[in-house]
């Protein structure tokens, strides 16, 4: 149950986390990247005056969350992955990947489907591979395909296990530096010890760990914990080096019923980072998009914004370090990676004030730009970006500031939540509009 939760065993209570301190731990460093065409993005380009959009566009649309790669498209597979990562790899950000398309997956639950054997699995895999680039990625491969068993016989177990395996060597051979996880399931699922024979008959020794608590609401703690067992009981096993990715898009708040879908109690929890401090943990990561139905009251997968606001209100905004990386445009973005316009190299200011660069993202017709606000040696508590626009070009769509008009020389001001800039720290905002994207911008503090 990956787009839906796995309905096995209740969960322990949460502690709410929303930021992670210390040193990046693990094998896995840099900024996750935010998909400018995710359901929660374009509901919130769609619906900017409704009453729950700030909410959820400051809170949800504005993390790095998980493409989920579900459907059964052999033929276009390569293209859409091309794409995304592509995309990623112009942002110079590490992209998230979910495959969800193992045979009899969710042993025919909310989240039936995947390739109608393993043979043409194994050709979905091949060409999903054959998009990933040579740059780093994560794929989370085969949410509870390992967890939740208990439809297969022993010799589809068995060809499961091997189905598993051979992906992983598949992704690993086409891409050296995607980091692979198997599924793991969660703390209040299945042992330890079981857990990692499990990983082990599917081939971990191939990959670069596991991950847990995909789409369910155990503590951070408690996955951690978790964890660490899977890893001490790995290690007897001879497979050492092993690490975790958890799966923090929902377990900041109380525990309760399963299904999120009729749960108010739920909350997003860590925000997506691979600064963990924690040195078996690679990345906190939102692999189950919030606002995403489980297949209770919704069907599953699809974005509810009543689920995003109930999971989003309430809780702290995200640290102004850690900003969306892209524009959340109002239609589907290319399929192949747009040219990137490398930022201007004007350093800080010695001084008071701030400076401002501006990286665009530019494709036939229309263009997204993150612009990055960086204080100079005293604290600011309040920022202006202008932006004059070459003739033709309109803003469709702005997040992180408001904008003074659509054409022109446009002035960005800081919303309440990222106007305070720490002395020499950043913040960022972002634009989208059609025509051709802006060279350069000036900042001046307030």
């Amino acid at each position: 149950m990956a787009l839906s939760v796995a309905v096995i065993a209740g969960t322990a209570a949460a502690s709410v986390c929303y930021a992670v301190g210390g040193a990046s731990a693990g094998t896995v460093s840099g900024s996750l990247y935010r998909d400018p065409s995710s359901a929660v993005v374009r509901w919130v380009a769609a619906n900017p005056g409704d009453s729950l959009a700030a909410v959820i566009r400051d809170k949800i649309a504005s993390q790095p969350q998980a493409r989920w790669f579900a459907n059964f498209n052999p033929s276009t597979v390569q293209s859409e992955v091309s794409g995304f990562v592509g995309a990623a790899n112009a942002a110079q950000q590490i992209p998230v990947l979910a495959v969800y398309e193992i045979t009899n997956r969710d042993c025919g639950g909310a989240s039936a489907g995947g390739a109608p054997d393993l043979n043409q699995y194994q050709t979905w895999v091949s060409n999903f591979a054959r998009g990933l680039g040579n740059q780093t990625v994560l794929i989370i491969l085969e949410t509870d395909s390992l967890a939740l068993q208990t439809c297969l016989s022993s010799s589809e177990l068995n060809a499961r296990n091997q189905a598993i395996s051979t992906a992983t060597r598949t992704i690993k051979s086409a891409n050296p530096n995607a980091k692979v996880y198997l599924d793991a399931g969660h703390s209040t699922w299945n042992s330890a010890g079981e857990t990692a024979n499990r990983l082990r008959a599917a081939g971990v020794q191939y990959a670069d760990g596991f991950f847990s608590n995909v789409s369910n609401f155990n503590s951070t703690s408690s996955e951690a914990n978790f964890g660490r067992s899977v890893i001490s009981a790995l290690n007897a096993m001879g497979l050492s080096g092993k690490r975790q990715v958890i799966d923090t898009s929902r377990n900041g708040g109380a525990s309760g019923d399963w299904c999120g879908d009729d749960n108010t109690d739920r909350r997003i929890g860590t925000y997506p980072t691979t600064n963990t401090g924690d040195s078996n943990i690679d990345a906190y990561l939102w692999v189950k998009p919030p606002g995403e139905a489980d297949g209770c009251r919704y069907t599953a997968g699809s974005f509810q914004p009543d689920l995003a606001y109930s999971l989003a209100n309430g809780v702290p905004n995200p640290p102004t370090t850690a900003p969306p990386t892209t524009a959340p445009p109002t239609t589907a973005p290319p399929t192949t990676a747009p040219p990137t316009t490398a930022p201007p190299t004007t350093p800080p200011p010695t001084g008071n004030g701030c400076s401002a660069s501006v990286a665009v993202n530019q494709w036939p017709g229309g263009f997204t730009a993150s612009v990055t606000v960086t204080a100079g040696s005293a604290d600011i508590n309040g920022w202006t970006a202008t932006i004059t626009l070459p003739s033709g070009t309109a803003i469709t769509g702005t997040w992180n500031a408001q904008a003074s008009g659509t054409s022109g020389t446009v002035r960005f001001t800081n919303m309440g939540y990222n106007g305070h800039v720490g002395a020499g720290q950043s913040t960022n905002f972002g634009f989208q509009g059609t025509g051709t994207g802006p060279a350069s911008v000036i900042c001046a503090a307030s």
